[in-house]
């Protein structure tokens, strides 16, 4: 929408042939159905892919400019610290926007359209597809095209991969495309008996022994394993690492705000202050929901059931075992490690990770290296951004960059 609506600013003729009966399905899906359109926070390194095209993308179509356009087009922004969103709070409000927009010049927008066939003779690319509207049984023809299809993610909402076979069919090649943004399929510690765990940690993802990225923000655990934003922001390289059939672990640290040696203080006072009759597990009360308890406890090695008076009967409650206790309690809540399996379908992800070779495309129009007047926006690119609104600023600023380049 966003190509088209630069294009025809530039008096281009424009059509859009939609695969689904609406346009803009996956937007209202974005931000829980609240459109965080941008970020005021804008950095390179929220992105991944290819610098250069990155870099060059943005710098055309920054972040202010997002909001001057939606402005323009009657979305006024809310802000929370540095995320954007439409003072209606409602994703649908975007849609209708860009839709208005879209109308106000002219586009021509084919719904229900499954595109069959495309092909490039004599200056011109030749598009068939089967479509309600009957009038245009033998398809259209166009002298520039901009594919803006997505990659897997979110399929049901049209981005199924079925524009890939005609992409390959003009020579060009894909990254390996796996989920982003998503969660994962977990073992090593009993995820049915702590679902529904929301809670601060630290998501540190571990390919082959070795740390690649870690993130800080609400952990969700779930009855499959792990998702929430900071595994999210993690995700690419976990569902890269898996697609590779390499060994991935996530160490979880369920208390990023405390250091070792305040954790050994409070944990020792709570002990002392713990009557002789309760559970020693009760020294995590207050500090950590209460699902954590006994998981935390078994990867310690720690009985559940001990009390300090079981503990003094045996004669083994001393300052020795003090000491070991809360050394073993601190470095499984500091260093739980579990084994990442698997990342959850395509269905469940909001992006994804891979795309298009980006020697293929020309950085600073996003067209074709290998074919005339063919251009390529969005996710197709090899360019994913984390949580925040950085994916949708990609989509609106490639958007841009493609629309404004068309001959």
């Amino acid at each position: 929408m966003m190509a088209a609506i630069t294009a025809a600013r530039q008096k281009k003729s424009v059509l859009i042939l939609e695969k689904k009966d609406k346009i803009g399905k996956k937007i209202y899906a974005t931000g829980n159905g609240k459109c965080n359109y941008t970020n005021s926070d804008m950095k390179l390194e929220y992105y991944h892919g290819n610098k250069n095209l990155i870099q060059s993308v943005l710098s055309q179509f920054n972040w202010e400019q997002t909001i001057d356009f939606f402005k323009e087009i009657g979305i006024y922004p809310s802000t929370r610290d540095t995320y954007y969103y439409p003072n209606s709070n409602q994703a649908a409000s975007v849609v209708n926007a860009l839709a208005i927009e879209l109308d106000r010049l002219g586009v021509q927008i084919q719904l229900d359209c499954d595109i069959k066939e495309i092909s490039y003779e004599k200056d011109f690319y030749k598009i068939k597809c089967n479509s309600k509207d009957s009038k245009n049984a033998n398809g259209y023809e166009a002298k520039s095209l901009v594919f803006a299809v997505g990659l897997l993610a979110a399929p049901k909402l049209g981005s199924d991969g079925s524009a890939f076979d005609f992409i390959k069919g003009f020579g060009h090649r894909f990254t390996k495309v796996v989920p982003a943004l998503c969660g994962f399929y977990c073992s090593g510690a009993n995820f049915k008996k702590m679902a529904g765990v929301r809670t601060k940690a630290n998501i540190s993802i571990v390919i082959n022994d070795r740390e690649v990225a870690n993130e800080t923000g609400e952990l969700q655990l779930t009855d499959y394993g792990i998702s929430g934003i900071p595994v999210f922001q993690v995700s690419r390289f976990a569902s890269l690492a898996i697609a590779k059939k390499k060994s991935v672990q996530a160490r979880i640290n369920f208390l990023p705000d405390f250091d070792v040696e305040i954790l050994k203080d409070e944990l020792s006072k709570r002990l002392d202050r713990l009557p002789d009759n309760k559970e020693l597990t009760f020294v995590l009360n207050g500090l950590l929901p209460e699902k954590l308890w006994s998981e935390l406890y078994k990867y310690a090695g720690i009985d559940l059931s001990f009390t300090k008076k079981s503990l003094k009967k045996r004669n083994i409650y001393d300052k020795q075992f003090i000491r070991e206790f809360t050394n073993a309690l601190i470095d499984a809540i500091f260093n739980f490690y579990i084994d990442v399996n698997k990342f959850r379908d395509f269905d469940f992800a909001q992006v994804c990770a891979g795309g298009i070779k980006s020697d293929e495309i020309d950085c600073e129009t996003l067209e074709s290296k290998l074919n005339p007047n063919m251009y390529f926006v969005g996710e197709l690119l090899d360019v994913d951004g984390i949580c925040g609104g950085y994916n949708l600023q990609w989509a609106w600023a490639s958007g841009y960059v493609a629309g404004k380049s068309i001959k």
